[in-house]
């Protein structure tokens, strides 16, 4: 028998066989008088394919006794993987059903397939209409008025507890401005729901509290949940999403942005939204209008008694389903996801747009605004001015607004005198700086001190103190609530960008701005001495900075989160442990270089005991999740959870403040291999940090989805043999799929503009 005959014998007993096989052979030998260079050959020859092929452990001595040795029971070891099974099979991972219709969509690569007719956005398109939240029912906790309990109808409860969700201590009721506002809203609609002859009639008599409580506790409740009931919540899920999440266009799938109808509640807005506060009422399908091919079947209405508002045939428009809500009257939409080829060809055509301001485009409109920075008309020289200060400070356009209805923000058109401040350090003498300072979009506030007569605002055409000129001559004589773009507005100045090129308007040079920012930026890395050498990590960091000057441009911030301060906070606590620590092992270090006083070297204490218990805790939560059946079983549950979670916690706490010591003494090259290891933890806990306090108040995210054209990144990833997932998460890749294939020279340039 061969080798290859060997390998599939179990290897105990593959043992007996090479014992009772060793001593036949001797024998045999022995009678045939081979000789001793035969036998060595043959003795080599199975020593190295056992040693090659099995690791044999020493049996026990065997017994002089043959018949011993056959009555040993041999408990039988795994079969000895064979040269071909080493390696264990690697099996295809199973996709679920959702992740194997994205590996579908994305095979449709829609910048190759034919465009719909002219003036159209598709041939055919077909869906399942709008998901609708589940029908209110009633807790029956009824709030108190006046300290008294009092009786709601379904729908005034369903209003109180809305109100009775809303966090005491958050942005919106937490603030004594936005409080005001939003109190005065809700119960105004409130009042509307109760009736004339309601018993409640003023708000500060009114006590939501038991319904918040109640709230809390089935809060409590539902983190209660089982590993089978949350398989049963995410199938529950998939099944609305594979009946209404996905859209047949043109004869391939698409994924379904909104396809979830807007439950009703109170209305957030933002800032200080004059109209936060009021019950967004619940939508209802005859509100409702769908869009889809004629040759496509209407969608079957998911409300019993309720039928669809109208049904429509119009292939010039993008949206699935539209409706109206109640707080601004605004014709709310469902369209394709992020993803979807609608979205994709309107993100190319736009950033394709942007680039051909790049070159002769520019240059020509800034020719003509430092021409009419100086013009004789008042109005002329607003229009420069205002073009000059969209064009270089990125400012959005602006337009009137009712501050009844919307809240008061502000763009370039609708600066206002007192928005202005000259002068803001009281330098005197030749200053020229102006601090401006306005709310934005989404309320977001713009400050920012812009020096007219830095080099920076007038390279080449000294246009800066002109601009600063022109603002001085607009607010003379006016008072602070007047605007100082009196003569003009946001048509005026797209009608003016048209006749430099079709389709050009303020928006645009944002985009354009943003994108060539970035590409300088990023450029600017890349002749560092230094590049070659950083890790892609360190580029990646670079590449957030190039990022963050793109954000403070174009003013897109974000409120620091609780959560984010909590973080930053654990993070400088664990780099001030580390540089503890790193002191420490110094000390350690010169005790084993003197070689004496080793008693005094720290050692690490037993975390066995610590980890037992949190393991044991856990498991125990584990269990009361899985028995709980009341409401107060379940509860207290999730009380046991999250303090077998806090246990966890602290225990890695633990683990964390004595990582750096031994069980033993240690030797001087462990001390110095630690050593080594702590610096490049600081070096990266330091970076870590600056990088998410740096970015704490600026959104970048904002910048990489809609301004930056994402040609720029990829060709710059590319370029630097960084992984593309560092720079755009899973969902900007299905987004921007139509730019991976660009070549790592592509440049953000007028000629990208004519192209198709």
């Amino acid at each position: 028998m061969d080798s290859s005959d060997d390998e599939n014998i179990p290897l105990s007993k593959l043992k007996k066989k090479t014992t009772t096989t060793s001593s036949s052979t001797k024998k045999k030998r022995r009678s045939n008088g081979d000789d001793d260079d035969t036998k060595r050959k043959r003795k080599t020859k199975t020593t190295t394919t056992t040693k090659k092929r099995i690791k044999v452990k020493p049996d026990p001595a065997p017994s002089s006794s043959s018949s011993n040795s056959k009555k040993r029971k041999v408990k039988p070891d795994p079969a000895p993987s064979s040269s071909s099974n080493k390696k264990q099979k690697k099996t295809l991972k199973k996709l679920e059903k959702n992740e194997r219709l994205q590996f579908a969509m994305q095979a449709f690569l829609w910048w190759d397939a034919p465009s719909p007719p002219e003036g159209c956005q598709w041939v055919t398109m077909e869906h399942a209409g709008v998901s609708f939240p589940p029908v209110y029912e009633p807790h029956g906790i009824q709030m108190l008025y006046n300290g008294e309990p009092v009786d709601l109808t379904p729908p005034q409860e369903e209003a109180a507890t809305f109100m009775a969700g809303m966090d005491p201590d958050g942005m919106h009721l937490g603030n004594p401005k936005t409080a005001k506002i939003f109190t005065k809203n809700f119960f105004a609609d409130f009042r509307v729901l109760l009736g004339k002859k309601h018993v409640i009639k003023d708000y500060s008599k009114c006590d939501f509290g038991p319904i918040r409580r109640h709230l809390n506790e089935q809060k409590m409740i539902k983190k209660a949940i089982t590993d089978d009931e949350k398989k049963t919540r995410k199938e529950d899920n998939n099944r609305v999403l594979f009946q209404y999440g996905y859209a047949i266009v043109d004869g391939h799938l698409e994924r379904v942005g909104n396809f979830n109808m807007e439950p009703p509640g109170t209305f957030r807005g933002r800032g200080e939204h004059p109209k936060m506060g009021r019950l967004k009422s619940r939508v209802i399908p005859e509100q409702v209008q769908l869009n889809l091919s004629e040759d496509s079947p209407a969608p079957r209405c998911p409300m019993p008694g309720h039928a669809w508002g109208e049904i429509r045939h119009d292939p010039q428009v993008q949206w699935l389903a539209q409706w109206k809500e109640n707080i601004n009257n605004q014709v709310k939409y469902m369209q394709l996801a992020a993803q979807s080829s609608f979205k994709g060809k309107s993100d190319r055509a736009k950033y394709s747009k942007a680039a051909g301001l790049c070159g002769e485009t520019i240059g020509k409109i800034r020719q003509a605004t430092k021409k009419g920075l100086k013009a004789k008309k008042a109005e002329d020289r607003q229009l420069a001015t205002a073009v000059w200060v969209i064009d270089r400070l990125a400012l959005r356009v602006g337009g009137e607004k009712d501050t009844d209805e919307e809240a008061d923000t502000v763009g370039c058109c609708s600066l206002r005198v007192e928005h202005l401040t000259f002068d803001p350090n009281a330098e005197g003498g030749d200053n020229q700086e102006i601090q401006l300072e306005f709310l934005g979009k989404d309320s977001m506030l713009y400050k920012q001190t812009i020096d007219f007569g830095s080099e920076l605002y007038n390279q080449n055409d000294n246009m800066g103190r002109q601009v600063y000129d022109n603002f001085k001559k607009f607010c003379k004589g006016k008072r602070d609530s007047e605007e100082i773009f009196d003569k003009i507005n946001p048509s005026m100045l797209n009608q003016h960008f048209k006749q430099f090129m079709d389709g050009l308007t303020a928006k645009v040079f944002r985009t354009y701005n943003a994108s060539k920012t970035l590409q300088e930026e990023l450029r600017k890395c890349e002749q560092l001495p230094t590049w070659s050498r950083l890790t892609a990590a360190e580029k990646v960091v670079e590449y957030n900075n190039a990022n963050r000057e793109v954000a403070i441009l174009c003013n897109h911030q974000r409120s620091v989160s609780k959560a984010q301060e909590t973080q930053l906070e654990t993070l400088g606590n664990k780099l001030e442990t580390l540089k503890r620590q790193k002191k420490v092992l110094k000390k350690i270090l010169k005790l084993c270089n003197a070689g004496n006083n080793t008693d005094k070297i720290p050692l690490k204490k037993s975390e066995k005991s610590m980890i037992e218990a949190a393991t044991e805790a856990i498991a125990n939560a584990k269990s009361l999740k899985e028995n709980a059946k009341t409401n107060a079983e379940k509860i207290a549950a999730t009380e046991a959870d999250e303090s077998a979670k806090q246990q966890r916690r602290d225990c890695n706490d633990a683990k964390f403040t004595q990582a750096h010591l031994w069980e033993k003494v240690p030797t001087a090259d462990q001390v110095v291999k630690k050593l080594t290891s702590w610096n490049a933890k600081i070096a990266k806990m330091e970076m870590n940090l600056k990088h998410k306090d740096d970015n704490k108040e600026v959104s970048l995210g904002t910048s990489k989805i809609n301004y930056m054209d994402p040609r720029i990144s990829v060709a710059w990833c590319k370029r630097n043999d960084v992984p593309i997932e560092k720079i755009f998460p899973i969902s900007l890749r299905g987004k921007f799929n139509w730019a991976m294939a660009v070549d790592l020279d592509w440049e953000f340039n007028a000629k990208i503009s004519k192209q198709k």
